[in-house]
Protein backbone atom coordinates (compact mmCIF):
# COMPACT_ATOMS: atom_id res chain seq x y z
CA UNK A 1 0.00 0.00 0.00
CA UNK A 2 1.17 3.09 -0.85
CA UNK A 3 1.35 6.01 1.74
CA UNK A 4 -0.39 9.44 1.38
CA UNK A 5 1.80 12.29 2.17
CA UNK A 6 0.63 14.28 4.65
CA UNK A 7 2.52 17.52 6.57
CA UNK A 8 3.84 16.61 9.81
CA UNK A 9 5.52 20.24 11.10
CA UNK A 10 3.47 21.57 14.24
CA UNK A 11 0.83 23.42 12.36
CA UNK A 12 -2.30 25.66 13.80
CA UNK A 13 -5.34 26.69 11.52
CA UNK A 14 -6.02 29.69 12.25
CA UNK A 15 -10.22 29.13 11.88
CA UNK A 16 -12.95 27.50 13.53
CA UNK A 17 -14.77 25.87 10.48
CA UNK A 18 -15.43 22.74 10.77
CA UNK A 19 -15.00 22.20 7.28
CA UNK A 20 -11.88 23.22 7.14
CA UNK A 21 -10.23 21.23 9.85
CA UNK A 22 -11.98 18.34 8.16
CA UNK A 23 -10.21 19.29 4.54
CA UNK A 24 -6.64 19.98 6.59
CA UNK A 25 -6.96 16.67 8.59
CA UNK A 26 -6.35 14.99 4.85
CA UNK A 27 -2.86 16.29 4.36
CA UNK A 28 -1.75 17.63 8.16
CA UNK A 29 -0.76 14.71 10.50
CA UNK A 30 -1.65 17.10 13.50
CA UNK A 31 -2.69 20.39 14.17
CA UNK A 32 -4.17 22.51 16.77
CA UNK A 33 -7.68 25.23 16.14
CA UNK A 34 -6.72 28.47 17.63
CA UNK A 35 -9.21 30.78 15.81
CA UNK A 36 -8.13 34.77 14.84
CA UNK A 37 -10.04 37.30 17.00
CA UNK A 38 -10.27 40.01 13.96
CA UNK A 39 -12.61 42.35 13.02
CA UNK A 40 -13.41 41.22 9.46
CA UNK A 41 -16.14 44.17 9.14
CA UNK A 42 -12.84 46.69 9.09
CA UNK A 43 -10.93 45.27 6.01
CA UNK A 44 -11.89 46.19 2.55
CA UNK A 45 -10.88 45.35 -1.05
CA UNK A 46 -11.90 46.32 -4.18
CA UNK A 47 -12.14 42.64 -5.57
CA UNK A 48 -13.27 39.41 -3.89
CA UNK A 49 -9.91 37.73 -4.48
CA UNK A 50 -8.15 41.07 -2.67
CA UNK A 51 -10.86 41.13 -0.18
CA UNK A 52 -9.99 36.79 0.77
CA UNK A 53 -5.99 37.08 0.20
CA UNK A 54 -6.12 40.19 2.92
CA UNK A 55 -8.45 38.57 5.46
CA UNK A 56 -6.45 35.19 5.06
CA UNK A 57 -3.41 37.30 5.84
CA UNK A 58 -4.90 39.39 9.01
CA UNK A 59 -5.95 35.98 10.44
CA UNK A 60 -2.60 33.92 9.95
CA UNK A 61 -0.90 37.43 11.20
CA UNK A 62 -3.13 38.34 13.75
CA UNK A 63 -2.58 33.74 15.24
CA UNK A 64 1.07 34.02 14.45
CA UNK A 65 2.06 36.57 17.20
CA UNK A 66 0.38 35.32 19.72
CA UNK A 67 2.97 33.49 21.96
CA UNK A 68 1.68 29.89 21.83
CA UNK A 69 2.22 30.17 18.39
CA UNK A 70 6.02 30.00 18.33
CA UNK A 71 8.12 28.36 15.29
CA UNK A 72 4.68 26.67 14.16
CA UNK A 73 3.52 26.83 10.83
CA UNK A 74 0.06 29.11 10.93
CA UNK A 75 -2.83 28.98 8.28
CA UNK A 76 -5.15 31.48 7.51
CA UNK A 77 -7.98 31.16 4.87
CA UNK A 78 -11.13 33.43 4.13
CA UNK A 79 -14.11 32.13 1.35
CA UNK A 80 -16.37 34.66 -0.47
CA UNK A 81 -19.31 33.87 -2.82
CA UNK A 82 -19.40 36.25 -5.59
CA UNK A 83 -21.76 37.37 -8.26
CA UNK A 84 -21.93 40.64 -8.87
CA UNK A 85 -21.33 41.37 -5.12
CA UNK A 86 -19.48 39.40 -2.80
CA UNK A 87 -21.33 37.16 -0.38
CA UNK A 88 -20.17 36.81 2.56
CA UNK A 89 -21.87 34.46 5.92
CA UNK A 90 -25.94 35.47 6.14
CA UNK A 91 -27.05 36.87 9.38
CA UNK A 92 -30.69 35.50 9.96
CA UNK A 93 -32.81 33.72 7.66
CA UNK A 94 -33.98 36.40 5.48
CA UNK A 95 -30.33 37.27 4.34
CA UNK A 96 -29.59 33.44 3.72
CA UNK A 97 -32.93 33.32 1.34
CA UNK A 98 -32.10 36.31 -0.28
CA UNK A 99 -28.60 34.96 -0.82
CA UNK A 100 -29.76 31.93 -2.19
CA UNK A 101 -32.36 33.40 -4.57
CA UNK A 102 -29.55 35.73 -6.39
CA UNK A 103 -27.63 33.14 -6.82
CA UNK A 104 -30.41 30.45 -7.91
CA UNK A 105 -29.91 28.78 -11.92
CA UNK A 106 -26.87 30.95 -11.95
CA UNK A 107 -23.39 30.73 -11.63
CA UNK A 108 -21.04 32.42 -9.54
CA UNK A 109 -17.36 32.40 -8.11
CA UNK A 110 -15.78 31.23 -4.86
CA UNK A 111 -12.48 32.74 -3.59
CA UNK A 112 -10.66 31.13 -1.23
CA UNK A 113 -7.82 32.84 0.29
CA UNK A 114 -5.16 31.43 1.99
CA UNK A 115 -2.00 32.56 4.01
CA UNK A 116 0.60 30.31 5.24
CA UNK A 117 3.09 31.77 7.62
CA UNK A 118 6.18 29.08 8.35
CA UNK A 119 9.95 30.05 9.46
CA UNK A 120 9.05 33.75 9.24
CA UNK A 121 8.43 33.76 5.35
CA UNK A 122 4.82 34.53 4.56
CA UNK A 123 2.37 33.30 1.55
CA UNK A 124 -0.39 34.26 0.25
CA UNK A 125 -2.39 32.91 -2.77
CA UNK A 126 -5.89 32.64 -3.63
CA UNK A 127 -8.03 29.97 -5.73
CA UNK A 128 -11.20 31.01 -7.64
CA UNK A 129 -13.82 28.22 -8.80
CA UNK A 130 -16.90 28.61 -10.71
CA UNK A 131 -20.75 26.85 -9.32
CA UNK A 132 -23.51 26.71 -11.01
CA UNK A 133 -27.12 26.77 -8.93
CA UNK A 134 -29.90 24.67 -9.90
CA UNK A 135 -33.17 26.35 -9.84
CA UNK A 136 -34.89 26.25 -6.60
CA UNK A 137 -38.63 26.84 -6.30
CA UNK A 138 -38.96 29.41 -3.13
CA UNK A 139 -40.30 26.42 -1.25
CA UNK A 140 -36.86 24.61 -1.71
CA UNK A 141 -35.11 28.01 -0.84
CA UNK A 142 -36.83 28.15 2.60
CA UNK A 143 -36.90 24.03 2.89
CA UNK A 144 -32.96 24.56 2.66
CA UNK A 145 -32.75 27.34 5.25
CA UNK A 146 -34.86 25.58 8.05
CA UNK A 147 -33.16 22.42 7.43
CA UNK A 148 -29.65 23.39 6.57
CA UNK A 149 -29.34 26.46 8.99
CA UNK A 150 -26.47 28.05 6.87
CA UNK A 151 -25.91 30.79 8.89
CA UNK A 152 -22.11 29.90 9.14
CA UNK A 153 -21.38 29.10 5.52
CA UNK A 154 -20.36 32.34 2.32
CA UNK A 155 -23.59 32.39 0.21
CA UNK A 156 -25.66 30.71 2.57
CA UNK A 157 -24.45 26.88 1.49
CA UNK A 158 -22.58 24.17 1.24
CA UNK A 159 -21.56 21.95 -1.72
CA UNK A 160 -20.88 19.05 0.11
CA UNK A 161 -24.53 18.80 1.03
CA UNK A 162 -25.75 18.10 -2.41
CA UNK A 163 -28.62 19.95 -2.43
CA UNK A 164 -28.68 23.26 -4.16
CA UNK A 165 -25.56 22.74 -6.51
CA UNK A 166 -25.75 21.73 -9.97
CA UNK A 167 -22.33 21.90 -11.31
CA UNK A 168 -19.24 23.00 -10.73
CA UNK A 169 -15.08 23.84 -12.31
CA UNK A 170 -12.11 24.09 -10.31
CA UNK A 171 -11.51 22.71 -7.01
CA UNK A 172 -13.84 21.12 -5.20
CA UNK A 173 -11.96 21.60 -1.46
CA UNK A 174 -11.43 25.35 -2.62
CA UNK A 175 -15.56 25.43 -2.70
CA UNK A 176 -16.10 24.04 0.68
CA UNK A 177 -13.06 26.30 2.23
CA UNK A 178 -9.63 25.59 1.60
CA UNK A 179 -8.21 24.81 -1.72
CA UNK A 180 -5.74 21.33 -0.59
CA UNK A 181 -4.26 20.80 -4.15
CA UNK A 182 -2.37 24.25 -3.88
CA UNK A 183 -1.69 24.69 -0.12
CA UNK A 184 -0.15 21.08 -0.13
CA UNK A 185 2.37 22.16 -2.82
CA UNK A 186 3.27 25.34 -0.27
CA UNK A 187 3.60 23.15 2.14
CA UNK A 188 5.53 20.47 0.44
CA UNK A 189 7.94 23.34 -1.04
CA UNK A 190 6.70 22.47 -4.54
CA UNK A 191 5.83 25.51 -5.26
CA UNK A 192 8.08 29.07 -4.79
Amino acid sequence: MVKTWKYSEPTVLASASPRRKELLAEICECFEILPADIDESATKALTPRGLVRKLSKAKALSVAALKDSGEKTVIGADTVVYRRKIYGKPRNRAEAIEMLSALNGKTHHVFTGVTVIKGGRVRTFSVKSAVKFRKLASEETERYVDEYEPYDKAGAYAIQEGVVVQSYKGSYSNIVGLPLERLARILKNTEV
